[in-house]
């Protein structure tokens, strides 16, 4: 799963990459975020009106049809194998696909020593990365709104399983229109983008413990850390092989 990220891009470098349109509630001043964490609010881009928007969601998506979000679970990540058959995402995926800029993700290794290691995945060229995502607006009785999202998950690439059998799926800058034309792009189409990232997409670096508390969201969070820091279990490595960045595995 994909339980916290990244995003310090600007607004105006958000805009470049995605090319949406119209005002951005939210993005203008948007600073840096370096631990983004479930229940707080996350760039989408979304289609509408012909056109890309921006908007801001709360992490964690929470289907139309619930009456009590309080005592739902807090959906954060889709499984793209079964997010069609899901009566929590199988709306979504038809009518309310989204694109989630990031700059990285974090993902936590747990050997069998029962230690836990963040790692800190990131692109190798050091550009913004458009994450899957569902988004879903909830009208309580009262009349309030408020929209929520997802991210879409996919079996770990080759480079990345070591770490974690799941990530987050990609979708290509080629494909960003394809993925958010919820009315000419059919379910199975949508599905067809879902798959893991080429191997050699991403890096991944260990980093700080400090990134398992949310309430911690600075730069030094992705910061590669020394190995002799990490559990003994976390130190050995493939014979052969450099320790460090895992593309080294």
């Amino acid at each position: 799963m994909c339980g916290r990220f990244a995003l310090k891009a600007t607004e105006e470098e958000l805009r470049n990459v995605f090319g949406y349109l119209g005002d951005a509630p939210g993005a203008e001043g948007m600073p840096p975020r370096f631990n983004i964490a479930p229940t707080q609010p996350i760039a989408t881009i979304r289609q509408a009106h012909g056109a890309r928007r921006f908007a801001l969601v709360r992490w964690g998506l929470v289907p139309g049809w619930v009456k009590d979000p309080s005592a739902f679970s807090l959906l954060i990540n889709a499984r793209a194998e079964t997010v069609a058959e899901k009566p929590s995402f199988r709306g979504a995926i038809r009518h309310r696909r989204c694109l989630v800029p990031a700059s990285g993700y974090y993902e936590w290794h747990r050997p069998s020593d029962g230690s836990k290691q963040p790692w800190y995945i990131r692109p190798r060229d050091g550009k913004l990365v458009a994450l899957a995502g569902l988004w879903e607006e909830w009208c309580d009785p009262d009349g309030g709104e408020i929209e929520t999202g997802a991210l879409l998950t996919v079996a770990a690439n080759a480079s990345l399983a070591p770490i974690h059998h799941r990530m987050p799926a990609v979708i290509a800058p080629e494909d960003f229109d394809t993925w958010l034309d919820v009315g000419g792009t059919s379910v199975k189409e949508a599905l067809a983008l879902l798959r893991p990232a080429p191997d050699g997409f991403f890096e991944a670096v260990p980093v700080s413990q400090r990134v398992n508390s949310a309430r911690d969201d600075d730069e030094a969070l992705t910061d590669q850390v020394a190995m002799q820091e990490m559990p003994a279990a976390e130190r050995a490595q493939p014979a052969g092989r450099d320790a460090g960045q895992l593309d080294l595995f």
